[in-house]
């Protein structure tokens, strides 16, 4: 399936409808439409594509959160670029999104774009997932990749050790790269999810899969840096925005709380 005639394609996940941009490289995509209904019993339509079209694993939305639109547009997205943004979040600056006049000059020269680095400073990757969420998702990953793909155990330790790395679930890479990613971070996720009971969790918290894939797009894309299939001189950072004000002071408070009482976070801010 060709999204548009342009070289790249962005899907935007959106789980309700939101104002889009109206760039053609931007795809907005129905994240977890399947079994999703209207107030007439009919399947919900939010003018989207759906991300339960063709090879797909919208079922599993609850936990993968924006992972099941990723997944969707790998299988049935034929591009040669591909990234994936969200619906409040996106590359841009100056609180204007990114717009494919901008990006296409830069196509030839970069193989991967990324959000600029979120430093923790007092925290390591590790750490601060531990603070806020339940370390054994880690512990329990950690033990997979050992078991999977153990040449990348060492870069999976170094990476939990950072204090920053590049999140959100936000990129733009060539195809073939994003083929390599996605094959590599699903069959992790997918044994993940048979190790993990996440009945006992919340809501919130059961969605600890799209947290866990934050942490490994940066295992995997500095495991490409380190054995030379990926240049450092193929990356872009660019800035990103978000289309709504951010509850810092709420934020801030819920770090603290969790960091020094041990309080889980039990909702985004």
């Amino acid at each position: 399936m060709e999204a548009n005639n342009l070289p790249v394609t962005i899907i935007v996940a959106a789980h309700k409808a939101y104002p889009m941009p109206d760039d053609p490289m931007y795809l907005p995509v129905h994240v977890g439409a399947e079994g999703k209904l209207d107030d007439q019993g009919r399947p919900l339509d939010l003018g989207y594509v759906k991300d339960n079209e063709g090879d797909h694993i919208s079922g599993k939305n609850y936990g993968f959160c924006e992972l099941t639109g990723l997944y969707w547009a790998w299988k049935n997205l034929d591009v040669r670029f591909l990234g994936l943004v969200h619906y409040r979040r996106y590359f841009g600056a100056r609180k204007r999104i990114l717009c494919y006049r901008e990006l296409e000059p830069l196509l030839s020269s970069y193989s991967v774009f990324v959000p600029k680095k979120r430093r923790y400073y007092i925290e390591s990757l590790y750490s601060h997932y531990a603070h806020t969420h339940y370390a054994e998702h880690l512990d329990i990953t950690r033990e997979i990749v050992k078991e999977k793909y153990p040449e990348y155990l060492n870069t999976y330790d170094k990476v939990l050790r950072q204090t920053g790395g590049y999140m959100f679930n936000m990129f733009i890479m060539r195809r073939d790269y994003l083929d390599g990613y996605c094959r590599w971070l699903f069959d992790i996720l997918f044994e993940l999810e048979k190790r993990v009971d996440s009945s006992s969790l919340s809501e919130f918290q059961a969605r600890f899969f799209g947290r866990v894939s934050e942490i490994l797009f940066n295992v995997w894309l500095e495991q490409m840096i380190r054995t030379g299939r990926i240049g450092r001189n193929e990356i872009r950072e660019l800035g990103y925005i978000f289309t709504e004000k951010a509850a810092w002071v709420k934020k801030g408070s819920a770090f603290l709380k969790a960091k020094f009482l041990g309080k889980k976070y039990e909702e985004s801010f």
